[in-house]
């Protein structure tokens, strides 16, 4: 585009979403397809580490997906040589190093905030839980090293420099910052990384980060507590279903705007749709929907199933229909934020 070739950069970095489950042997191969953080698969081990631990273990954490495969009995469990994000699978691929941001390895496994590393008492009790269920486990050599924001994290080598550039003009050698995860990454893009500052990010998923001045009084399995890119604790309301309810219902008015001719693009029709919703009623006129297209753990859903529903005398109009939809994007949301906001009172 700009016919210049790139052989070199001043600094790189990676940032992925995050929680999941890579698992991988001792050669560096996969032993399962990945399960990524919409895998609501693993309410048991999420409900038995919570109680052992005293702490919110959420479904989609790693140590979650870990403790279910062993549950379950999963044959490739005892091939294990490590775990890892994708953000730190990539970063490893580009230089060698199994490190992670401490942002993201919070979603892996608790992190101590007063020595910025896991959680090394919880560490010794799911070994001996693993150990219990017929599993030798040394889980801190499973997990990958955690950095804070800063700290070196590796240069860009050879091999990694093929990967991101087959011709062989990029050269190796750039330095790595810890990769991270897409929430720390929005966190510091929003410059809300400060104590007493806070984020939302809404797409696929929806969830709110407010970082902390102290703990939480009690554990809250509607709050995951995760970490600041630099270590700092945040308390996170995460939804698995944000925005792709609203996206389905806007490619429809979409679809039927071109088939009535019209040109309207992506963006005029969430612009025509949104703006709609603004003279929409208070109560969206009696009108009612659920935008769970996967699970949700806030209310309970094991499974998404997407719902509209109205009575014979609700107002159905498009302004109370969008606003009735947007407020359905919010609202799981907004169950975990009273609970920060009014039982915790953070302020």
């Amino acid at each position: 585009r700009y016919g210049v070739e790139l052989a070199t950069v001043g600094a790189m970095g990676v940032s992925a979403m995050m929680h999941g489950y890579l698992a991988f042997d001792q050669s560096g191969a996969l032993l399962v397809p990945f399960r990524t953080w919409r895998n609501t698969i693993t309410g048991q081990a999420a409900e038995e580490l919570s109680a052992l631990f005293g702490y919110n273990i959420p479904q989609r954490w790693s140590i979650a997906h870990l403790y279910q495969a062993m549950l379950n009995g999963e044959d490739h469990v005892a091939s294990i040589a490590s775990i890892n994000t994708l953000a730190g699978y990539v970063h490893n691929l580009l230089t060698g190093e199994r490190v992670l941001g401490v942002g993201d390895a919070s979603g892996m496994f608790p992190i101590d905030t007063t020595t910025g590393g896991y959680n090394t008492t919880m560490i010794g009790q799911f070994d001996e839980l693993a150990a219990g269920k017929g599993y030798g486990c040394d889980l801190a050599g499973l997990l990958p090293a955690v950095l804070p924001a800063g700290a070196g994290a590796g240069t860009l080598t050879a091999e990694g420099a093929a990967l991101l550039d087959p011709s062989g003009t990029l050269q190796p050698g750039v330095p790595l910052c810890p990769p991270e995860g897409d929430a720390g990454t929005g966190m510091v893009a929003t410059n809300s990384v400060a104590v007493r500052t806070g984020n939302v990010s809404a797409g696929t998923s929806i969830f709110a980060m407010v970082v902390l001045e102290q703990p939480l009084a009690r554990m809250h399995p509607e709050l995951d507590l995760v970490t600041t890119p630099a270590g700092d604790l945040v308390a996170m309301v995460h939804c698995n279903n944000g925005a792709s309810e609203l996206n389905a219902w806007a490619g429809l008015f979409g679809e039927f705007a071109a088939r009535i001719g019209s040109d309207a693009d992506t963006s005029t029709v969430f612009e025509t749709l949104f703006t709609a919703s603004l003279e929409g009623e208070p109560d969206c006129g009696g009108l009612l929907a659920y935008n769970y297209l996967s699970g949700e753990h806030i209310t309970g859903l094991e499974e998404g199933r997407p719902l509209f529903v109205r009575t014979p005398d609700s107002r159905f109009t498009l302004a109370n229909f969008m606003r009735t939809h947007l407020f359905a994007a919010l609202a799981s949301l907004r169950i975990g934020m009273n609970i920060l906001l009014i039982d915790e009172k953070v302020a």
